[in-house]
């Protein structure tokens, strides 16, 4: 939900001269006798907090970026958020926090930044911000409605938001006591490259425009990392002190700083498929059921130029079997693969799949020349009409899909791009960057005033090296770099236990599933339930759930696994049924904040280590063999720590929490860099014994007797 917390007016002054932060005063807020401990029952001084406090303190005051892990526990919010509030308010600059999903996204606006203004006794404007395609487009939801051929479920949804819209202050499809299909949602939802902004008929209603302009008059915005890059990348070709997806800011905090690679991999990466050409050509032209309706009748009649509506039609015919021919061809190909990279390979011959692009690159440029002739013959008071304005913005889409067939077919002169091909509900193309630290340095680290990241788990074995390489923080110069450990206060060598059966085996060797699927149920029987088991493949989850669920559901345990409902739904199930398990791939692996008894043991079924046949990963990998390095210590180990940790790190999310993480993959303590995962988590309690010992010593530690 967009909201706001009660506001302080100023306006953004880029001329102010900065006043440093007093270090000592904020300290003193969070410290025995403090206004947090003042505000807070049962109040215990962080001495952990402090000193990431003073950090980030030196960070805003001296311009550095700061690189500061912090461990479960150690309230890093308010580490950030107070001399972010107080910097705020008394430079009069705004500032943007970016988090990596939308439940931290919530928390941080909705509980914390109102309880840090408490601390403070300080309150600036602040403001939730999600990405355009959250919000309801009003002129094309009416345009929607006035479509002649709509499914009637769809036409039952509109009428619903119909009666939404003559409430609704913010517009978010959140805000929604139902969920719209995504096909309708997508026809109505607000578009970058489709948003008419001053000219739009709809603007003073506008929610994006709302939004916008709260936006301009907040000190502390909120947001996401998918939209952080959206704002980057327009800020990269057009400068950085003028409005963008957000107004101007200096100063930047990234909490869950571990993604931010993850996040802008997938944001500046571009797809490809059937779908989303065909939706395209529909909205030039469609026929259904003797209906035929798009936006080339209008053009036709606004167009001194001779009609076209044959040859297009005849085209668009044309490509739709090209497309056929695309996927067919690209389905031969990958044959029981799911994904394939483009690459020199005499495993693969890509030339059909090139081929069918030539075919579809040279339909667009013809469909394009069409719908380029027409619109060129339109009088420019007459460019002012929607459907023009709307076939404008179709055909500049439709010239970046003839792009992408190009760089696709010639895939050989990009190196710095992984092309490749993945099957879904549609078979996907992709162009994805290499590398991104050179543009993360370029575009967020090199022009931000301060920069500071945090999370939970950024380090390997006490350093940063791995996640300041790969995320450009290395290009600056190192006097301009703080970075710090701040150790959970968490009692882990007191209440967790890591578990590694001494009978089990390791992940390479043969017949680890069946193993996986003897020991299962004996360890969730010891901890009645009350499990989390972290898969690394969806096909071995399935497999060992199946061979579980009977025998477990006549123990009086309830399976749970992902896919069966979405996830938010699966984790309140899986809370409220405390003798439950619930079985997860990788989105799982963080995200799951479970506190008290529901969750004690967390499973960790295999190392998780990188899939060699994923694309980007096996294409970063020989990479780095190329200049000579270590593929396997210098990618694999490292991402697969920093995931290890993130999935140890589910099970103790309070000070009292206590419980057992048992890993099955007997590679931790039989391969030498199985230390570097060890050494990366808290200290703990170990036991390598039997797996029946291991069942008895969790019953003991969890009173399940």
């Amino acid at each position: 939900m967009i909201g706001l917390n009660d506001s302080f007016e100023n306006e953004y002054d880029e001329n102010h001269i900065e006043i440093p932060l007093d270090t000592d005063n904020l300290v003193n807020l969070i410290s025995t006798g403090g206004a947090m401990d003042c505000l807070t029952a049962n109040f215990e001084q962080r001495d952990s907090q402090i000193e990431l406090l003073k950090k980030i303190c030196q960070s805003f005051n001296e311009d550095k970026i700061g690189v500061f892990e912090a461990g479960t526990g150690v309230g890093k919010s308010f580490a950030y958020l107070i001399p972010a509030i107080i910097w705020a308010k008394q430079n009069k600059e705004r500032i943007v926090i970016s988090t990596g999903t939308i439940n931290l996204q919530q928390q941080i606006f909705e509980k914390d930044i109102p309880f840090a203004q408490k601390i403070t006794g300080t309150k600036i404007k602040s403001l939730l911000v999600k990405g355009r395609q959250n919000y309801i487009c009003l002129r094309r939801f009416n345009e929607t409605v006035n479509e002649i051929d709509l499914f009637t479920e769809e036409q039952e949804e509109l009428d619903s938001l119909q009666e939404w819209l003559k409430v609704t202050k913010s517009g978010d499809k959140s805000d929604l006591s139902f969920l719209p299909s995504e096909s309708l949602w997508q026809k109505i939802n607000s578009e970058t490259d489709g948003c008419r902004g001053q000219h739009c008929p709809y603007k003073e209603k506008c929610f994006v425009m709302k939004v916008k302009k709260e936006a301009a008059s907040a000190q502390l915005l909120v947001v996401n990392h998918h939209l952080l890059f959206a704002d980057i990348e327009m800020r990269l070709a057009n400068g950085y002190e003028n409005q963008a997806v957000l107004p101007p800011y200096k100063k930047l905090i990234f909490d869950e700083a571990h993604g931010i690679e993850n996040s802008a991999t997938s944001f500046f990466s571009d797809c490809f498929n059937r779908f989303s050409l065909q939706k395209q050509l529909r909205l030039i032209y469609r026929s259904r059921k003797g209906n035929k309706a798009g936006l080339i009748f209008a053009l036709e009649t606004l167009s001194t130029e001779e009609s076209c509506l044959g040859d297009l039609v005849n085209q668009i015919a044309l490509l739709e079997s090209h497309l056929t021919e695309l996927e067919d061809v690209t389905e031969k190909l990958m044959n029981k693969n799911l994904s394939i990279r483009i690459h020199d390979n005499p495993k693969y011959d890509y030339s059909e799949v090139f081929d069918s692009f030539n075919l579809i690159s040279a339909d667009l440029l013809v469909i394009n020349r069409l719908i380029g002739n027409l619109l060129n013959g339109i009088s420019d008071e007459d460019k002012k009409v929607d459907s023009v304005w709307e076939a404008t913005t179709v055909l500049h889409r439709l010239e970046s899909f003839a792009a992408f067939c190009v760089n696709f077919i010639h895939w050989d002169e990009n190196p710095d791009k992984v092309f490749w091909m993945e099957k879904g509900k549609f078979i996907n193309y992709y162009q994805t960057p290499l590398d991104m630290s050179s543009l993360l340095h370029k575009g967020v680290f090199e022009p931000f005033s301060t920069v500071v990241c945090t999370s939970a788990t950024l380090g390997i074995a006490s350093n940063f090296n791995f996640w300041m390489r790969k995320n450009g923080v290395l290009f600056e110069d190192s006097k301009r770099i703080l970075q710090d450990f701040f150790e959970s206060p968490f009692p882990y060598n007191k209440n967790v236990m890591l578990a590694i059966p001494a009978d089990g085996k390791g992940a390479d060797e043969f017949n680890f599933q069946s193993y996986v699927e003897d020991v299962l149920p004996r360890l969730i029987r010891s901890s009645e339930g009350r499990a989390l088991v972290l898969f690394t493949s969806y096909e071995s989850l399935k497999s060992a759930y199946d061979a579980c669920f009977s025998g477990l559901l006549r123990s009086g345990i309830n399976l749970y696994k992902q896919g069966d409902d979405d996830r938010f739904r699966l984790l309140e199930k899986f809370k409220k049924d405390i003798h439950s398990v619930l079985f997860g791939t990788y989105s799982f692996w963080e995200g799951v904040d479970v506190p008290g008894d529901a969750l004690s043991h967390v499973i960790i079924v295999k190392l998780p280590f990188g899939v060699p046949s994923d694309p980007v990963f096996a294409a970063r990998s020989e990479a780095i063999t190329k200049r000579g390095g270590s593929s396997f210590m210098e990618l694999s180990v490292p991402e697969a720590v920093i995931k290890f940790r993130q999935g140890f790190g589910r099970l103790m999310r309070k000070s009292t929490d206590k419980g057992v993480v048992t890993i099955l993959d007997k590679r931790l303590i039989t391969k030498r860099y199985g230390s570097i995962f060890i050494n990366s988590i808290p200290h703990t309690k170990v036991c390598y014994e039997s797996i029946s010992l291991i069942c008895s010593k969790i019953q003991n530690l969890l009173d399940t007797n």
